[in-house]
């Protein structure tokens, strides 16, 4: 227990799925933590189901007034930010073909804009925190090609890029923040069921038996390492998670 006591960390896409565990594991750990989502009623039920020390703030992470009113908030509740979990995300199933110019922008929006304008934002307040962790969820998706999340894997590329530079950018003047990336695969998610649904087959159906499916949980204790004092020599890195089956 306490692995990363007194600190305040943000988690977005919080209602559900690896939010909603992240969260729930690191207030478990003693954080304080504000989950956010679009899905304010979603949002609110989480927060409360997590309990003691998780508040809830309704956010729009394509919108940079969401983002300035929320890191905003935070630091007038809290004073102060260590840890960002920018997680939200969205999967559209399209090919290269099929995928629209919106489906397009939209997926770009929400995983890769709202990772930048996160990002941005939370660096000044870390900075004044005296040092923080970022930790931006991409995808194993960023690593092979899935023809059939197109959208969704140009999205997380991004982010896998967006975060060596956060990284590298924060060490050049002389911050003490580090940005990971995590790359996770064959999680049991609302999100992968969503998808799978939508391709008319099952969430096991997409990964070897051998493989299986992991757990949110699974993803939420690396969130965890990375947001305590135990990573402080991780930084600018990109942890896979998804039992081998990206190298199969």
């Amino acid at each position: 227990m306490g692995r990363v006591q007194g600190k305040v960390a943000i988690v977005t896409g919080g209602a559900s799925g690896l939010g909603r565990a992240d969260g729930a594991a690191l207030a478990r750990e003693g954080a304080r933590v504000v989950l956010t989502d679009i899905d304010e009623n979603a949002g609110r039920d989480a927060a409360a189901a997590i309990g003691s020390g998780v508040t809830f703030m309704k956010h729009d992470v394509t919108s940079e007034e969401d983002w300035s009113r929320v890191i905003a908030d935070t630091m007038d509740q809290h004073g102060q930010l260590d840890v960002l979990v920018n997680n939200a995300g969205i999967v559209i199933v399209a090919t290269p073909e099929d995928t629209t110019l919106d489906q397009f922008r939209r997926a770009n929006a929400v995983m890769s804009e709202g990772v930048f304008l996160g990002c941005r934002a939370a660096i000044p307040e870390m900075r004044k925190s005296g040092g923080g962790s970022i930790i931006n969820m991409s995808s194993v998706a960023s690593h092979l090609g899935y023809p059939v999340f197109f959208a969704y894997s140009a999205a997380k590329g991004a982010v896998r890029a967006m975060t060596k530079s956060i990284a590298v950018h924060c060490q050049m003047v002389g911050d003490k923040i580090r940005c990971n990336s995590i790359h996770a695969g064959a999680i049991d998610t609302p999100m992968v069921a969503k998808a799978t649904e939508a391709m008319g087959i099952q969430p096991n159906d997409v990964v070897p038996e051998s493989v299986g499916l992991g757990k949110a949980e699974d993803v939420a204790n690396l969130v965890l390492y990375l947001a305590s004092d135990e990573s402080s020599f991780v930084n600018g890195a990109e942890l896979v998670i998804d039992n081998a089956i990206s190298i199969q």
